[in-house]
């Protein structure tokens, strides 16, 4: 996908009853779908059943198994409540007859209240000035910079710098990410294509202090959960920093964290992720 239009097709999900939706996938040379595009398919199926005047603010999902990009993924929506101020959605995606993903989300209406926000760490460098993060990985990993480039085309990313030192909070790392092409204003589009970047580089964080690569073979590596929180509107195609980091890894699993700011340094979304870092031989890293 070479422009942001083509994740929002993606997006526009075809209705097969009330609650009933289907998504397709797009051209890829992988065989396993990507998480993030059913995190977005499923928030968008969710949007489907959801009072105008609500905005999701938190979701959290379990990936089950493996989807397949050979068919297409069917989402079942489950209206658990709607409140004065509050709106409550379940959804299963499913393949085949079985399920893959399962999330729940909660919405809520605008309202004034007490606020403050964290600001990124330190003044991150500007975009501009970063190596684009295909690259990066390119050269750190056993895939090429072309092979990541055509998967990811739809979203500028670019690499600003990562930690492998055990800091306080674990090993870091900031990439800037903007969508390729102007988006309509509906906030609602723009927390679906956040949801869908979230999921790109988050469980890779975890292993950068280690001696195994992220997409090294001797490394399987699979999203087990997903949670991420909204706070603020902020754009998907203006450019956005997602710092993060890995305060942990054991048994087997990865744990990491993420904060997603616009370029002013307004805090749009929190995320943590949860994820299956096995070395296929058993030995540790």
């Amino acid at each position: 996908m070479d422009h942001i239009s083509e994740v929002l097709d993606l997006l526009d999900l075809q209705r097969l009853d009330t609650d009933l939706f289907a998504g397709r996938h797009p051209e890829t040379e992988q065989q396993r779908t990507f998480g993030g595009q059913v995190m977005a398919q499923a928030l968008a199926a969710l949007y489907r059943t959801v009072p105008e005047d609500r905005l999701c603010h938190s979701l959290k999902g379990y990936f089950l198994r493996p989807g397949s990009t050979a068919s297409d993924i069917h989402y079942t929506v489950a209206r658990t409540r709607d409140g004065g101020s509050f709106t409550t959605r379940r959804v299963t995606a499913s393949q085949s007859g079985r399920d893959i993903f399962v999330m729940s989300a909660s919405f809520k209406v605008a309202e004034e209240g007490l606020d403050h926000a964290a600001m990124p760490s330190k003044p991150p460098i500007p975009p501009e000035e970063c190596p684009r993060l295909s690259q990066v990985l390119g050269m750190r990993s056993p895939r090429t910079a072309e092979m990541w480039e055509r998967e990811w085309a739809a979203l500028d990313t670019r690499h600003v710098g990562s930690s492998h030192r055990e800091l306080s909070q674990g090993p870091r790392l900031q990439v800037w990410l903007r969508a390729v092409g102007e988006m309509p204003d509906d906030p609602r589009l723009h927390q679906m294509v956040l949801a869908y970047a979230s999921d790109m580089t988050l469980l890779g964080v975890t292993t950068l202090p280690h001696p195994e690569a992220f997409g090294s073979p001797r490394l399987q590596m699979a999203t087990v959960d997903h949670s991420m929180w909204f706070h603020r509107h902020i754009r998907a195609d203006g450019w956005v920093l997602y710092d993060q980091s890995s305060p942990n890894a054991a048994n087997g699993l990865g744990f990491a964290r993420g904060q997603l700011y616009d370029q002013a340094g307004v805090l749009g979304a929190s995320t943590s992720q949860e994820g299956l870092i096995r070395l296929v031989d058993g030995e540790a890293g």
